[in-house]
């Protein structure tokens, strides 16, 4: 999709970004979440056809290189936030993607593949996934089921992609077309106290492009205005309780190609200036 390099453009010249190339996850942290055939039949090509229809996406090599590298920008995007406080991937975000299957252009799950991680250094860690794109993030769901130190938030269309959801620790499912305000209202009545009740040590925010009135797949009504509100909420959120965060993009398929890329770095932005004013160092890091 060209909303990656669109947005990476759009980020080249602001002063409190700091971008780096990302290097691919090393293929013993794709196995700490994803079955060593599912990989083999990525790489191969070699999905059967329902397989390939539901991810959306043609499987062989390239993909999973390429897969490979945007679960390695979160995970040093992870490594980045616990060592300044706040950090992205202009990437990420892939919640479809179960241990054995893709689903949705989600080939590897990237936030499950960094919290697997970061479990294994940081034992007993409390982890938190703040998910706000369009869509429920059910192949996250599915995967930290059974692990009460990960709390899964989901704000979504009730009706919308998947078909069938995976409960997560708390969902938050709206109505078809939902209104920016009722959006607002619904987030902010159900997330501050679930994440202060919690109290994580880290987090995940996918925040997702696809809410706006003008995405043709996010069935919502949200405009760029209720955006910044929504990024304004999630960030003073994180930075009062001083909680590392892990920013990924997560959908967005605006009927204006650039739109896309324009609402993913704006919500970018706004993460470098909140760095900037609440987390101590010269430049802010994007992996």
């Amino acid at each position: 999709m060209d909303k990656f390099w669109r947005t990476v453009e759009l980020l080249r010249e602001e002063p409190d970004l700091r971008i780096e190339w990302a290097q691919p996850a090393p293929r013993q942290d794709l196995l700490r979440v994803h079955s060593r055939a599912y990989l083999d039949r990525i790489f191969e090509g070699n999905l059967e056809r329902i397989e390939a229809i539901k991810l959306g996406l043609p499987a062989g090599p390239e993909l999973l290189a390429r897969s490979a590298l945007e679960v390695g920008g979160t995970l040093q995007a992870t490594v980045a936030a616990r060592r300044e406080g706040l950090a992205g991937n202009l990437a990420g975000g892939t919640h479809h993607a179960f241990a054995d299957r893709g689903l949705g252009y989600c080939v590897l799950n990237d936030v499950a593949v960094a919290i697997r991680r970061h479990q294994v250094e940081q034992p007993g860690s409390r982890i938190f996934v703040v998910d706000t794109d369009a869509h429920q993030g059910n192949g996250t769901h599915h995967l930290f089921a059974h692990d009460e130190t990960v709390f899964t938030y989901s704000i979504h269309g009730g009706k919308n992609y998947p078909a069938a959801k995976v409960p997560g620790s708390l969902d938050v499912p709206l109505p078809r077309f939902v209104s920016g305000h009722d959006y607002l209202e619904q987030l902010e009545s159900t997330l501050p106290d679930a994440f202060h009740d919690f109290a994580p040590d880290l987090c995940f925010w996918i925040a997702g492009a696809d809410l706006h009135r003008d995405d043709r797949f996010g069935q919502m009504r949200l405009d760029d205005r209720h955006f910044a509100a929504r990024d304004e909420l999630v960030l003073k959120l994180v930075t009062a309780r001083q909680t590392p965060t892990v920013v990924l993009f997560g959908g967005g398929y605006n009927r204006d190609r650039t739109h896309t890329a324009r609402l993913h770095a704006a919500t970018v932005i706004r993460c470098a200036q909140y760095w900037k004013k609440h987390y101590a160092g010269a430049t802010a890091p994007a992996p």
